[in-house]
């Protein structure tokens, strides 16, 4: 192509360059590199159309560099290198996995484990303004320790009303037994009055016997015999009101040890009121039936605080761990198997454990709306089972509490791993 044909056919040009130019020129060499140089243009250049063309010089292609002997040597005595370097690390790298995976299958572990205790409510039994609070928040106290005090007047005075009542009924039984000691003299003085009249009926009927055989033989009188036979009839009736006053007094012992009988239920209905009294006094100081910690404290010295009130919960020194494996991490837990507990609170504590029981079904199973699998589609989901574990060495300086998060790991092989052997050789 001219030049001439280029300016017939751009009849609307408005400046030619007719000289060549050197402009800038960026592309890649048929030898595959990349070149960023000026070059000379050879066609005219129209600068005012976007459509004007340029011839670009053809570039000489550059012949690749051939390798020397030494360096083609050097590159095959790399190549068995390379290769026993990286079965090596090949080898190192199934061994590991050999080993970690031989001792990971020993344990079992899981996330979802947390702290647990028999946490309670301290209230008191009887009502009354409270007069004392001797402990704070999150305070540790002893078995016996007072954690608060109510008035204690009102119970104090109904105590001295119960032993009062009591002492009256064991005054009351006193004056029976002196009754029944009465009555015993006056029964053994009616039995003697009783053999008096025996005796004086015996001699009566003696004397009826010989006046009425004198007078029968007429050496004694009609009148006589009249007489002693009349003794005897006296003598008769006599012994049967001794025996009658006897039996009379008999009878009043029996109706003394009635009376003696009701005072000693008296007696015992008297003792049981001082007891309960004596109860309710006791009552009117709440203390801590175990070691443990004050939480949650809401008794404050003046509050009237009624029956079943709560003061504070408490939560007792013994605590575990309800760890929920899933059930297929059970086949080889038993109870006994070591574990190692890491709490999330303190991380860089180890603490050690043991497996203590496994509970009996899922927790699905004890919740308050247990699953009802047998009704809709069933779709088979893995159940959590709670594990408790109980700890060897709970740590005495910090506060572990219910629903901590713990990480326990359950050895449920005992057998030594090869990465235990190994390192007890070494």
């Amino acid at each position: 192509m001219f030049e001439d044909d280029v300016v017939e056919s751009r009849p609307h040009a408005l400046e030619e360059v007719e000289s060549p130019q050197t402009v800038p020129a960026v592309g890649r060499a048929p030898n595959g590199k990349s070149f960023n140089q000026e070059v000379e243009a050879r066609a005219p250049v129209r600068q005012e159309d976007p459509g004007e063309w340029i011839e670009w010089p053809a570039q000489p292609e550059e012949e690749p560099p051939q390798a020397t002997g030494k360096e083609s040597r050097t590159g095959l005595l790399k190549r068995p290198l390379v290769y026993a370097i990286g079965a090596m690390l090949l080898a190192a790298v199934l061994g590991g996995g050999y080993v970690y995976l031989d001792y990971a299958e020993r344990f079992q572990s899981t996330d979802d484990a947390f702290i647990a205790a028999r946490q309670s409510a301290l209230a008191p039994k009887v009502s009354g303004y409270i007069t004392a609070v001797p402990v704070t928040d999150n305070e540790h106290v002893a078995a016996g320790d007072v954690i608060a005090r109510i008035d204690d007047r009102d119970y104090r005075v109904a105590l001295e009303q119960a032993e009062a009542q009591v002492a009256a009924a064991q005054a009351s039984i006193e004056n029976i037994d002196a009754q029944l000691q009465v009555q015993q003299a006056q029964i053994s003085a009616n039995e003697a009055q009783v053999d008096q009249a025996q005796a004086a009926l015996v001699f009566a009927e003696q004397q009826n016997a010989r006046y009425q055989d004198l007078a029968q033989k007429g050496a004694g009188t009609v009148q006589n015999a009249q007489q002693y036979s009349s003794q005897l009839r006296q003598q008769q009736a006599a012994l049967a009101s001794a025996r009658a006053t006897l039996k009379l007094a008999q009878r009043q012992i029996e109706s003394l040890k009635a009376q003696r009988n009701s005072a000693v239920a008296s007696l015992a209905q008297a003792k049981a009121q001082r007891d309960q009294a004596q109860l309710n006094l006791s009552y009117t100081t709440v203390t801590a039936a175990q070691p443990g910690r004050v939480v949650n404290l809401s008794a404050a010295v003046g509050q009237f605080a009624q029956p079943g009130t709560n003061l504070t919960m408490f939560v007792p020194d013994q605590i575990w761990v309800t760890a929920n494996f899933k059930e297929i991490q059970l086949d080889r837990m038993r109870p006994g198997e070591p574990v190692t507990l890491r709490i999330d609170a303190y991380p860089e504590r180890e603490i050690r454990g043991h497996a203590d029981s496994v509970q009996p079904g899922s927790g699905t199973a004890f919740s308050l709306l247990p699953a009802q699998n047998a009704t809709g589609n069933y779709v088979k989901i893995v159940q959590r089972v709670p594990v408790k574990i109980v700890m060897d060495d709970p740590p005495t300086d910090v506060a572990l509490g219910p629903g901590m998060s713990v990480v326990p790991t359950v050895r449920v092989d005992i057998t030594p791993s090869l990465y235990e052997r190994l390192r007890g050789w070494l």
